[in-house]
């Protein structure tokens, strides 16, 4: 008995750092109970999870449709166990506490933890750094307003007439309170990109928006094709967006104006340096040279995170001045992002289309 007691002693640890892979059962419970949860309002840990996977774009366009059926996209699945793991606090006991919330089958529990742990400890100090600028971004409760002051019964005494004072003293002045103002009006739109795309009929999109904000124009391509018809909402304002609704059941969107409300996949807008693009990418990319057909537009993303994903992007240089700068990036050639060149030219994002499978 002994001599099984330090078999297990020395061999379980062992067992538990194997765990490589989920099982197809185990993905299966994942991705059923994450359903489940993403269903439930304001369900913190699920999210948590869609918040981060909207925002890295791991979600896809779609995030409501990837999180529902997060066993048909592996990597997917994978991304929202990581986010799991940061909601929490990358601590294997928290991890499991937050499985068996969210209704984890028992013998799933602690395969998946190890599995979780395995594969992500060493990304545990960059989650940590990332969910507390995270927590930062969220906006904090307002604060209850402050009760008005009550005057007192005494300083309400009028001063009797005919009395003098030597020492020339007034009477304590009451000033009233002043109310605080009122809280401002809700936003009347969804300004989250995720819900155009489960629209696949103009009407809908119309009703969502008011058709006094809706005007309708030919879209072209850069090239100055023509690519159907666009409904423009919010035209010539800086929250202007063309869509675009294909006869192939595909939605694209297209923004190219900075400063918008709108908050869309992967966090991108216009304006944002070509670093950080980069960075969501997961690696470097090329783009079509400056100053020719498609110039600035996105070639290829080499295989990094958004690959496949329908996302196409135009940047444009802001520091044109320079000829033994911007030559070597313009013309009928394509250009690495990690150029010499790029970072010197403040290389930016001019247009982003998204356009969902």
């Amino acid at each position: 008995m002994k001599r099984i007691l330090v078999l297990v002693t020395c061999f379980f640890p062992l067992i538990l750092c194997a765990q490589t892979k989920l099982t197809q059962p185990q993905m299966d419970d994942f991705s059923d109970r994450a359903a489940h949860h993403f269903q439930i309002p304001n369900d913190s840990i699920m999210g948590f999870i869609t918040d981060q996977m909207t925002r890295s774009g791991s979600g896809g366009l779609d995030v409501d449709k990837t999180m529902g059926e997060l066993k048909k996209d592996p990597e997917a699945l994978d991304a929202a166990l990581k986010y799991l793991y940061q909601f929490s606090n990358c601590n294997r006991q928290r991890l499991i506490g937050n499985l068996r919330t969210m209704g984890i089958q028992n013998a799933n529990v602690f395969p998946m933890a190890t599995y979780i742990v395995n594969k992500y400890k060493g990304e545990a100090k960059e989650l940590m750094e990332e969910k507390a600028a995270y927590v930062k971004l969220m906006p904090s409760p307002a604060p209850p307003a402050a009760a008005a002051p009550v005057a007192s019964n005494n300083a309400a005494q009028p001063e009797a007439a005919n009395t003098t004072s030597t020492a020339n003293t007034a009477a304590p002045t009451q000033t009233a309170a002043v109310a605080p103002p009122p809280p401002p009006a809700p936003d009347p739109y969804n300004w989250d990109v995720r819900k155009i795309f489960s629209l696949h009929q103009p009407e809908k999109f119309i009703e969502m928006y008011g058709k006094e904000n809706v005007i309708t124009r030919q879209a072209t391509d850069m090239e100055g094709n023509n690519i159907g018809q666009a409904y423009v909402v919010f035209p010539d304002s800086n929250n202007e967006m063309q869509v675009i609704f294909g006869g192939d059941s595909t939605t694209t969107v297209i923004f190219n104006k900075e400063n918008a409300k709108w908050k869309s996949p992967f966090g991108i807008k216009v304006g944002d340096p070509l670093a950080k693009i980069v960075k969501i990418n997961g690696k470097d990319f090329r783009i079509n040279g400056f100053e020719w057909a498609n110039g600035g537009s996105v070639d290829s993303w080499e295989g990094g995170a958004m690959d496949g994903k329908g996302v196409s992007i135009t940047f444009k240089a802001m520091n044109t001045g320079d000829p033994k700068l911007y030559d070597p990036v313009t013309g009928d050639k394509k250009v690495k992002s990690d150029h010499s060149s790029m970072k010197k030219l403040d290389v930016v994002v001019e247009e982003i289309s998204f356009k969902s499978n």
